[in-house]
């Protein structure tokens, strides 16, 4: 199956992107006679350049390696581990099955009829649903949301894993984990989201993807080739230096003093107008004209008064994802690290949420 559920709650979310693997180990707290969160393991580790390409998995030694790693550093003892697919390699459709069925004859069934719904070989598929409700259609019907990602896809990622000494307890898809994350931002939302439509621009390395949440629910995915690493590379351009030496100077500093106005700003400037692009292509394709509120997520959300930016060329109330906010922080954890990536670990944040399902 896609995902494999287990309720074993010592697991680890693992984002495996195009430059990094990113680790987050959460435990589940009393608060306020409720529950909540504590971060409990953190760690991101580069990866070489090339060993995942357009989402997929390059090199297989190397990322299993880069995990091994970040496992070892974050001090986590977990076996088990939750990783996600790219929405561009899965096929998602909502179908109607009748209510009375059980999920062993819903999954029988579903074998036997997804063939009119994926147009790839089904024996090099893996193919999971899950119930989303009473469909609209029928009473007697219920809405179920069927997913399928070529075997490989998957298969990587869970070998990826194994190499590090983890077994794979659920593959998820990278948007539904951004959805189940944003469960955590609610207090950062207008009305929590309810009756709300949010974007969350998640600006990567080498992607930007627009995932548009209405009533804290994933309605629309969008991935474009834009990425912080083309602010690495014009810093090379500039200032002649190695792609290491620009990627370090980026984030630590020691640039020239006309950095700023020659090559960030034009760099923001860029963001905008993609975040922007995306939002159109959005409007163009749903009976949607706005949104109320967009949430930057990913590397590039931590670029010091992007948002300041964003709100002014989109005129709409932009905020920096912070999944973390209202954690508590096992003393092992070094805060500062983990304000400071916070953005980038939406998806690593969803992963290690499904430990508690």
């Amino acid at each position: 199956m896609f995902s494999f559920r287990s309720k074993k709650p010592a697991l680890v979310g693992i984002d495996i992107s195009s430059t990094a693997v990113k680790l987050l180990e959460l435990s589940q707290t009393a608060k306020g006679g409720g529950l909540g969160y504590r971060v409990e393991a953190y760690g991101v580790e580069p990866l070489p350049l090339n060993a995942v390409v357009e989402k997929n998995i390059a090199d297989m030694e190397a990322v299993g390696e880069a995990i091994r790693k970040v496992m070892r550093r974050s001090g986590s003892r977990a076996k088990r581990a939750a990783v996600a697919v790219s929405g561009s390699a899965v096929i998602t459709k909502v179908i109607a099955m009748p209510a009375s069925l059980s999920d062993k004859e819903m999954e029988s069934q579903i074998q036997l009829e997804a063939d009119q719904y994926i147009p790839y070989p089904l024996e090099e598929v893996n193919i999971d649903f899950q119930v989303l409700g009473p469909s609209e259609k029928s009473p007697d019907m219920v809405d179920v949301l069927l997913a399928a990602s070529r075997s490989e896809n998957v298969d990587d990622r869970v070998a990826a894993l194994e190499i590090a000494g983890l077994a794979a307890a659920v593959v998820d898809i990278e948007a539904y984990a951004v959805e189940t994350a944003c469960s955590l931002l609610v207090d950062q939302l207008p009305e929590g989201g309810v009756d709300q439509t949010v974007a969350i621009a998640d600006i990567g390395a080498t992607n930007t993807t627009l995932n548009v949440l209405h009533d804290n629910q994933i309605i629309y995915t969008r991935e474009q080739n834009f990425g912080g690493r083309q602010l690495t590379e014009e810093i090379q351009r500039r200032y002649g230096l190695s792609q290491e030496e620009a990627g370090m100077a980026k984030k630590q500093g020691g640039l020239p003093d006309t950095y700023e106005a020659e090559v960030l700003g034009p760099f923001k400037e860029a963001m905008a107008q993609q975040v922007s692009r995306s939002l159109q292509f959005f409007f163009s394709s749903s009976a949607y004209n706005s949104v109320d509120h967009v949430v930057l997520a990913g590397g590039c959300a931590s670029i010091p008064q992007v948002d300041d930016l964003m709100e002014e060329k989109l005129g709409v109330p932009v905020s920096i994802a912070n999944p973390f906010a209202s954690m508590s922080i096992s003393s092992n954890v070094k805060a500062q690290s983990l304000k400071n990536d916070a953005p980038a670990l939406l998806i690593a944040c969803g992963l290690a949420l499904r430990g508690f399902d």
